[in-house]
């Protein structure tokens, strides 16, 4: 280790210069042990593999969406619907398997009655699956 300086001084103070010779001899050590064995890694071994039927991939489920105006008009995916014919219509998209995920979506000056009534009647005619969709918050 190094602890004196450069200078004709006879002054013994600590050297403040940092070694890199060490990390530099490391690296290009590194970088001669990558370049010889870069080439190994792309090496292939041919197989011939067997052929097996795959089952097919379970059907994505469909989606639902409710959304519910500043007024409390419901609307299924963009129709209009009256409250009172929500409960029938979720009760028949319950019995389907998959089950159709539902998304709620309502708009900010929407009363919070309207929207339990909407959830409450999600749940009562057997739907599991409920999500809410909301915008991205702006910066």
């Amino acid at each position: 280790m190094a602890f004196g300086g450069f200078n004709d001084n006879n002054k013994q103070a600590p050297m403040s210069d940092i070694n890199v010779t060490p990390m530099v001899d490391v690296m290009l050590v590194l970088l001669v042990i990558f370049i010889i064995t870069a080439p190994l890694f792309t090496h292939a071994i041919k197989l011939d593999l067997p052929n097996a039927p795959a089952a097919a991939s379970p059907q994505k489920p469909e989606t639902i969406t409710l959304s519910i105006n500043g007024e409390g008009r419901v609307f299924w995916n963009n129709d209009p619907v009256e409250e009172k014919d929500l409960g029938p219509r979720l009760a028949q998209e319950s019995q389907k398997n998959p089950q159709p995920e539902l998304q709620l979506r309502a708009d900010k000056s929407t009363r919070y009655e309207v929207i339990a009534r909407v959830m409450s009647a999600a749940q009562t005619n057997g739907m599991t699956k409920l999500g809410f969709v909301t915008d991205a918050k702006e910066k």
